[in-house]
């Protein structure tokens, strides 16, 4: 997934006026941030090494002063008079605001994720809050709702990003219902205020959400050796401790142990986290957004949130999911009957059934005995660093990049290198990006690319280059062995990774278009297209090689039988899915204030009516963080996939495949460097050369028959 703080939807984007630091210590760096500075200059623009608030005074010192500038901002727009406003001291002044907005938040937000100091995270976490709800009161400052609609009556000719910053902010006003009456308006102010709060407490309560399973040497039958004697899981003689909240725990345990017991007490101990605090707070949630929507004219929630999107109204989605779920139910029946005849085999009863807890692990037995492929015995081929390594190598050939590592200012946590990117042909320092890759107590316990300074014209006409990190949760490396990815991993890395280079290789005017900020529900297309990488051989023996003995390349029938096995079950996932993203749909368009105790029954309805029965007694939805970041958007991963297959075709049909230089610029320059300064379908479009098609991706998940 892409991290962003969902709290500043409306009108915030990102940040400026951070502090620049050109301390380095380092004398093993490639070259020095003060000399990539520098060279930065020479192309008129600017790269800032974020300060990060280190102590719980500085956050508060950063909230109060960024509260304060911005109240001055906003004042010296709303006194406009009539004869003074123009298109720069209005809609771009208010872009300038956001952007310094941005700043603070995000690196706030990144701090409340990543944060070894546990006071500081929670600082963090109650400065977000509070940031959230003053920005909130952003869009109800009618003074300067006037300076803007006195300079719209002006009836400017703008074109380009000019006239979309213009068309957007109007239409961002228009949702938050600065053209309802007073009452009504203030309102919806209040609603959202409490809103912005909620959200951030379910967040934060997902990050702090935690669990120990106890476990016999012999409960754990079938879980790697290896991974069992990973530094603080062996906890005793005959003792294992697992966490249901760490991601690989959980999937190591679905996909390996053999004992059914110990399978369904992992995704039971998952699916309880956060239920006390977070069901009552999504009972909030999704009354107050239902009566938000309601209050703007809009029928519910989701076609609220969908009408800024490529979909545009939450029935087209839904159809959408839908179509493909029928589309889907033969292949399922298949895959499920497989499944059943492994169950029966290996457990000797004559009519099993499959589970929630099961279809990972006979997902993985099926990979095993009919495709000879051990997705365990794979890691030795993807030792972390080589990975890493190769993917930068290829993403340096194909986007016209150069990295560079140099020695972070100020680290959050002990290992955490910074990178350098530059265009390769002209040496022009395009942005920076920090690797937080190993899990710790604390920090965030998924996978995501978090923006720290998102690109941004400046009023000096000076571009502000972008930062960001990667925050991720790889197993950590043994004292007798590196960290081992399994190739599911290889796939995630080569995903978010690919979210920093939308990030850093943007030209947007505005910080509102730039990178990452685009539609919903195409952000992860980009992303998702390059999840095809890993899968390509040629691709793979550039860095995949044994670690004990890297003259050892994965084998093309092994490689053959990987992919058969990827798509032998994919009809089983993509189901999962499909669940995830209708259960969201369905919230957000059935739950009012009058029938919010059925938050979570209609939930489990609706995740066990498309996919497997959720386990007895739980509540899935507690701990499912995208229920608030992506609010009715979860399906956009299901249609960023259709886009991604038809995107991927470019690559397939180029003279160097997946290596293809021309291909990968069109990449950079179609899609990476506009972001959403222009119609996306327009971006989609010129990638392609042609209008877009679902067909290369309903091929690909074996539902050929779906509309």
């Amino acid at each position: 997934m892409r991290w962003t703080n969902f709290a500043f939807l409306f009108l915030v984007g990102s940040l400026a006026g951070c502090t620049t630091t050109q301390k380095n210590d380092s004398s093993n760096s490639t070259i020095k941030l003060a000399d990539f500075q520098a060279r930065a200059a020479k192309f008129n623009s600017v790269v800032t090494v974020p300060v990060f608030e280190a102590t719980t005074n500085a956050v508060a010192a950063t909230v109060a002063k960024t509260i304060a500038d911005g109240n001055a901002a906003l004042d010296r727009i709303g006194s406009l008079g009539a004869g003074d406003v123009d298109f720069y001291n209005t809609f771009v002044a208010l872009d300038n605001l956001n952007f310094k907005i941005g700043c603070a938040s995000d690196r706030l937000g990144l701090i409340q994720q990543t944060s070894t100091n546990a006071a500081v995270r929670d600082a963090a976490t109650d400065a977000i809050k509070q940031l959230s709800e003053w920005a909130v009161g952003i869009d109800y400052r009618a003074d300067v709702y006037h300076a803007l609609k006195t300079f719209a009556t002006t009836q400017p000719q703008l074109v380009g990003e000019d006239k979309k910053l213009f068309d957007d902010t109007l239409r961002d006003y228009r949702r938050a219902g600065l053209d309802l009456p007073k009452d009504q308006r203030d309102a919806v102010e209040k609603l959202r205020k409490e809103l912005t709060a909620l959200e951030n407490d379910y967040q934060n309560d997902i990050v702090k959400a935690h669990a120990e399973l106890k476990f016999t040497k012999a409960e754990l039958a079938g879980v790697p050796e290896d991974f069992l004697s990973q530094q603080g899981i062996k906890t005793g003689d005959d003792e294992y401790t697992l966490k249901p909240n760490i991601t690989f725990h959980y999937l190591m345990i679905e996909d390996n142990a053999k004992l059914e017991a110990t399978r369904r007490r992992m995704i039971t101990a998952q699916c309880n986290l956060a239920r006390e605090v977070n069901i009552p707070l999504l009972q909030k949630v999704l009354v107050r957004r239902d009566t938000v929507a309601t209050k703007l004219g809009y029928k519910n929630f989701a076609d609220y949130a969908t009408e800024t999107r490529m979909v545009k109204n939450s029935q087209t989605a839904i159809d959408f999911l839908n179509n493909l779920k029928t589309g889907l139910q033969p292949k399922l029946d298949g895959e499920l009957a497989e499944f059943r005849a492994l169950k029966m085999a290996e457990t000797g009863t004559t009519n099993a059934t499959i589970n929630v807890w099961d279809w990972r692990y006979y997902a993985n037995q099926l990979r095993k005995a009919k495709y000879n492929v051990d997705a365990e015995q794979l890691r030795v081929y993807f030792p972390y660093q080589r990975v890493l390594d190769g993917m930068f190598t290829i993403y340096q050939r194909i986007f016209g990049l150069k990295f560079e590592r140099v020695e972070p200012p100020y680290k959050w946590t002990d290992d955490l290198p910074l990178y350098t990117v530059s265009d390769l042909k002209t040496g022009e320092p395009l942005g920076l990006f920090y690797l937080d890759m190993f899990p710790r107590d604390g920090k965030y316990n998924h996978f995501a690319q978090f923006p720290i300074i998102e690109g941004k014209l400046l009023p000096d006409g000076k571009y502000q280059r972008p930062v960001c990190s990667l925050v991720c949760n790889f197993p950590p490396p043994q004292p007798d062995k590196p960290s081992l990815l399994s190739h599911d991993e290889v796939e995630t890395v080569f995903h978010e990774f690919g979210h920093a280079m939308h990030t850093i290789l943007t030209r947007a005017k505005y910080s509102r278009f730039a990178g990452t900020s685009v539609p919903q529900d195409f952000v992860e297309a980009p992303s998702q297209m390059l999840e095809n990488w890993p899968w390509d051989k040629t691709v793979l023996d550039s860095f995949a090689a044994d670690y004990r003995d890297p003259k050892k390349k994965i084998p093309q029938e092994i490689l053959s039988q990987l992919k058969a096995a990827r798509f032998a079950t994919y009809a089983t996932y993509y189901r999962r899915q499909l669940s995830f993203a209708l259960m969201d749909l369905t919230l957000h368009t059935q739950i009012h204030a009058t029938n919010a105790a059925d938050t979570l029954p209609l939930a489990n309805k609706a995740l066990s009516e498309v996919s497997f029965p959720v386990p007895p007694d739980t509540a899935f939805v507690a701990y499912f963080g995208h229920i608030i970041g992506y609010g009715s958007g979860y399906y956009g991963y299901a249609w960023a996939d259709a886009i991604a297959a038809d995107m991927a075709t470019v690559f397939e049909k180029s003279p160097d495949g997946y290596f293809d230089q021309n291909a990968g610029m069109r990449m950079r320059n179609e899609i990476y460097a506009v972001g959403d300064s222009r119609d996306i379908n327009v971006s989609i479009k010129k990638f392609l050369g042609r209008p877009r098609s679902i067909e290369p991706f309903l091929k690909r998940i074996g539902a050929e028959t779906a509309k």
